[in-house]
């Protein structure tokens, strides 16, 4: 009998050995589970099961995640490659022109206005109510404290009046990556005496090759000696203002940073336009009348414009500073000096935007218009 009861046992225990190899045998992820064995003598299941390795076999569902998760891996490293997380140094960009083909490819982009009214990007510097040189601005979101200060201190520096005063019609708009229905508290804020547009996609931002970051970098003089604390908290104060309306959350991207383009005659003579702004005193940007040719028809009149000068930030205040801005535009002086003497130095020398103006010819033409009318004698 016992004999019969160990020979029963044995072939339980061979049999459960022959299971457990041949779950070994495939490929897969490793658990770990109890397998009990026989004890001889009582024919019973023993307390002190051993635990033995077994296998799962990985399902489609799991191989298509760990591929996604390698995607986004990849991704993030190549973005991290171009645009360094948060305050880790300034980004990768060039200041190189933008092509003619990317100009073309962008012109029938939409920009919104302060009451939500689309507008062709092109139509801000091309077109009947277009002045002939347009210098446009891109900022950050509309709560950044340090954009604020920019356009406080190129308002001052940069009147309607003085380009009004230019051989050539000059004028600005700006446009940043929030929602459309902060531009008048924006404008408020600011005190920009030029027309304020948005661009909630980022998609005039990316085809023009501005980038994103967090980074710092070092003060400007158009800061005016404004601390970071300072700018940080006005842009938190003023957020705070729009919990109410639900527009917290709506000053755009906090990473994107922007630059400024200036967009010219692509003949880049000064010679009498195609066609002549509307009004020298009333140079508003507005949206086409309904009688005009739709977007699909080019008017033959329009003259055609290219970008002559650009500057895209690498960090998150770094705009042109005024000199250099003034000195493109073709302005005289280099704006208002700042307390700190080394600073406003550096700004008065530094040159951070590439390309060239007609500036040097309107200087020109400004010269012979003064000897001709008598200021200068020869």
């Amino acid at each position: 009998m016992a004999s019969s009861v160990q020979s029963t046992a044995l072939e339980a225990t061979k049999a459960n050995e022959e299971k457990l190899k041949s779950s070994i045998v495939r490929k897969s992820v490793p658990v770990t589970t109890a397998v009990p064995t026989l004890d001889v003598t009582t024919n019973k299941p023993t307390q002190n099961a051993k635990p033995a390795t077994t296998t799962k076999t990985p399902t489609a569902a799991t191989k298509d995640a760990n591929l996604t998760t390698q995607s986004i891996a990849a991704a993030q490293a190549y973005d991290e490659s171009v645009n360094p997380q948060d305050f880790q140094g300034e980004v990768q960009t060039t200041n190189d022109l933008p092509t003619i083909e990317t100009l073309r490819k962008i012109e029938k982009y939409i920009v919104l206005d302060s009451d939500g009214k689309t507008h062709t990007f092109k139509s801000l510097y091309a077109g009947h109510n277009s002045a002939r040189r347009v210098l446009v601005v891109f900022i950050r979101h509309f709560f950044c404290g340090n954009c604020q200060e920019y356009l406080r201190t190129l308002s001052a520096s940069v009147t309607p009046d003085a380009l009004l005063q230019l051989p050539v019609s000059t004028f600005i708009a700006v446009i940043g990556c929030g929602a459309p229905e902060l531009i008048n508290s924006y404008i408020q804020e600011t005190g920009c005496p030029f027309p304020v547009y948005a661009d909630p996609t980022c998609r005039l931002y990316s085809e023009l090759g501005m980038v994103r970051t967090l980074a710092l970098g070092s003060r400007p003089a158009y800061l005016q000696g404004k601390s970071v604390a300072h700018t940080v908290i006005s842009g938190v104060v003023q957020g705070l203002k729009q919990v109410k309306t639900g527009l917290v959350m709506k000053m755009g991207d906090q990473r994107q940073v922007g630059g400024e383009f200036l967009f010219e005659p692509a003949t880049l003579t000064i010679d009498t336009p195609v066609t002549t702004p509307r009004s020298e005193e009333d140079k508003q940007l507005e949206p086409p009348l309904e009688d005009d040719k739709p977007d699909n028809q080019e008017d033959p009149k329009i003259e055609e414009k290219r970008v002559t000068w650009c500057h895209r930030m690498r960090t998150t205040r770094d705009h042109a500073e005024m000199p250099e801005l003034m000195e493109v535009l073709g302005l005289d002086g280099t704006g208002a000096p700042i307390k700190d003497r080394k600073r406003w130095e550096k700004a008065l020398r530094t040159r951070k935007g590439t390309g060239l103006s007609m500036a040097s010819q309107m200087s020109r033409l400004s010269i012979d218009t003064r000897r001709s009318n008598g200021d200068i004698k020869v």
